[in-house]
């Protein structure tokens, strides 16, 4: 099977979905001898914020010289992105060969597996051949149910920030959402809370007293900005001092939740010395995260998608870009909240250009633009990712002002390509 023919394979609409369960990924891994069993994990849930953190701790572990996996969803420019070792990601070559090795159990079974199941199979495969010390796995959709959760006892289960995002698979309120990612917490494992409002934490608090979990919550009192600047900033966490090139006071949190991380893999025998932990945050690579891409005019791109996120974005454009007019360069997919999102997003919004994000669940432009309308500001729709971003610009330079774009990682890597970054 070549590469091309692999992710034709595993792109199949017939699969697609996210039926949640645990019964194909069990089988299928049964079937290919288990090698999740042969490894170590974080495992990371949450409704934002946990890809972030899964980035901090790889590559914190491979600055302390372990052999370090890393799996998370989804990718910005290449499928091969979704598995890494040590920063690498995967082969054309190796990952047609998992493919292929995949196919015909997955096609014997009674019920076919999702395509993230299959992906998760061959990332589990690749990091067990390539014998990883260490694998930090990303949660692709909540936790419990999640094909990730197929593995046994994790070396730290974390928990990110939690809010309300994919309600109709995991629940509507808060606290069925905080249980269904504490579904990841395993009898006897410690837990990692990133801090949070009382309902999430009531919930994991419960489920960590159930499965005599040791809980270690952030503290995020204990976080010091000391310089931040589209340059990157730096804070003192419990009176040690770190340099982060992410942006925002999220991302200060986050981290904080990181350092909480490796604190609980050092008393499991890990050896995380001060240096690897600081090298770590500071060469961290996290693309379409409140991310920098230009500065004349100042361009940011930012892959949120749910009102949590946006009330981060509007937070950052006001400690970033105050009194600058912001051009929001704007897509999203029609199963999103998308009324809610922008509800937010208008607070800090002068100006909207839609485009359409490249998935077959995309809104298309011409459908957002006519419920942009609504807040009675100017509106252009684009006819492709491209133009969106040359007319965001023309329009930014015309007023002094900034690009924001938001909305969805789907355009994500199409809006850097555009701009020479890959």
């Amino acid at each position: 099977m070549t590469y091309e023919k692999a992710i034709e394979y595993i792109n199949s609409t017939e699969w697609f979905g996210s039926k949640l369960g645990l019964e194909r990924i069990n089988e299928l891994m049964d079937r290919l001898g288990n090698p999740q069993d042969k490894l170590k994990f974080v495992h990371i849930a949450g409704t934002n914020g946990k890809g972030s953190c899964s980035a901090m701790l790889a590559s914190v572990l491979k600055a302390a010289g372990y052999k370090t996996g890393l799996y998370t969803s989804p990718y910005i420019y290449r499928f091969n992105e979704r598995m890494q070792i040590n920063g690498k990601e995967i082969d054309n070559d190796i990952l047609a060969g998992l493919i292929s090795e995949i196919q015909p159990i997955a096609d014997s079974m009674e019920e076919h597996p999702l395509v993230f199941e299959m992906v998760t199979a061959a990332a589990m495969l690749w990091f067990e051949r390539e014998h990883c010390d260490i694998v930090v796995l990303e949660v692709g959709l909540g936790g419990r149910l999640d094909a990730t959760n197929v593995i046994s006892a994790p070396e730290a289960a974390v928990i990110m920030n939690i809010g309300l995002d994919h309600v109709q698979q995991l629940g509507k309120t808060v606290a069925e959402i905080a249980a269904e990612k504490g579904g990841i917490i395993k009898k006897g494992c410690s837990v990692v809370l990133y801090q949070q409002n009382d309902e999430a934490e009531a919930v994991i608090q419960n489920i960590c007293l159930e499965k005599n979990a040791d809980l270690y919550t952030a503290d995020f009192s204990a976080i010091v900005p000391e310089f931040d600047s589209l340059d990157g900033q730096t804070f003192t966490y419990k009176d040690s001092s770190y340099a982060l090139p992410l942006l925002g006071a999220h991302q200060r949190r986050n981290a904080a939740t990181a350092i909480e991380a490796v604190e609980v893999l050092r008393h499991k025998g890990w050896n995380i010395d001060q240096t690897a932990l600081e090298y770590g945050l500071y060469s961290v690579y996290w693309p379409a995260r409140f991310e920098l891409l230009m500065d004349d005019p100042y361009f940011v791109l930012d892959g949120g998608h749910n009102p949590q996120c946006a009330g981060t974005v509007v937070q950052n454009l006001a400690d970033y870009f105050p009194g600058t007019k912001h051009i929001m360069l704007v897509g999203v997919l029609e199963d999103k909240d998308y009324e809610t999102l922008f509800s937010v997003l208008n607070l800090a919004s002068d100006e909207y250009i839609c485009i359409t994000p490249d998935s077959p669940r995309a809104l298309s432009a011409e459908k957002l633009a006519e419920f942009l309308g609504r807040f009675g500001k100017s509106v252009s729709v684009c006819d492709s990712i491209e133009d969106g971003v040359f007319l965001s610009i023309d329009r930014a330079r015309e007023e002094d002002g900034m690009v924001c774009a938001v909305g969805s990682l789907y355009m994500a890597g199409e809006i850097r390509a555009c701009l020479g970054l890959y």
